[in-house]
C-alpha cells in the first residue's frame, strides 16, 4: 500500500516538476511556519544533513527563505515564499484527492478508525526500539498511547 500511494504521489509531483521529498519538506515547513531546521528533522524523521540539503535545493527554487530568529541571532527560521503559495494550494489539492481516491467507499467511521489504528502501529514500531523521536510528530506518538 505504501509503495502504491508513493507511485501516485511521484506521478502527480512530477506533473508539478516536484520530487517526494520536497513535497513532504515544502509539507512540513506549512505545517510549523518558522521551524528551525533541527526542529523540521525532527518532524520529518530525518537527519539533520538530509533536511539541510532538501531546505538547500528549496531555496534554490525561491520556495523558502531562513530569516535570523528575533532573540537569538544564531538560530535562522525556515519560511516559505510567496512564490511557492500557489504551488502548495496545488499540493494540498492532489494531496486531498489522492486520499480522497484512497479512502473512497469507506465510511467517515472507518475512515477515522482505520487512520487511528495507523497511527497506534507507528507508535508500537517507534517504541520497539526506543525510537520515539525527541520533538515533531509527538502528537501522533501520544495518540498511539491511548
Amino acid at each position: 500500500m505504501s509503495r502504491l500511494l508513493r507511485t501516485l504521489f511521484d506521478r502527480r509531483g512530477r506533473e508539478l516538476d516536484l520530487t517526494r521529498s520536497q513535497w513532504w519538506a515544502l509539507t512540513a515547513i506549512y505545517l510549523n511556519e518558522g521551524a528551525t531546521q533541527s526542529e523540521l528533522a525532527d518532524f520529518m524523521e530525518l537527519e539533520k544533513a538530509t533536511v539541510g540539503r532538501l531546505l538547500d535545493r528549496l531555496a534554490e527554487k525561491a520556495w523558502i527563505e531562513r530569516r535570523l530568529d528575533a532573540v537569538d541571532r544564531r538560530v535562522r527560521r525556515v519560511y516559505l515564499t510567496e512564490t511557492v503559495q500557489g504551488l502548495m494550494r496545488s499540493l494540498r489539492g492532489v494531496a486531498a484527492e489522492v486520499r480522497g481516491d484512497a479512502l473512497r467507499g469507506l465510511s467517515a467511521e472507518e475512515r477515522d478508525r482505520f487512520i487511528d489504528t495507523l497511527i497506534k502501529v507507528k507508535g508500537n514500531l517507534l517504541n520497539l526500539d526506543d525510537m520515539r523521536p525527541e520533538t515533531g510528530s509527538r502528537s501522533m506518538a501520544m495518540a498511539a498511547d491511548d
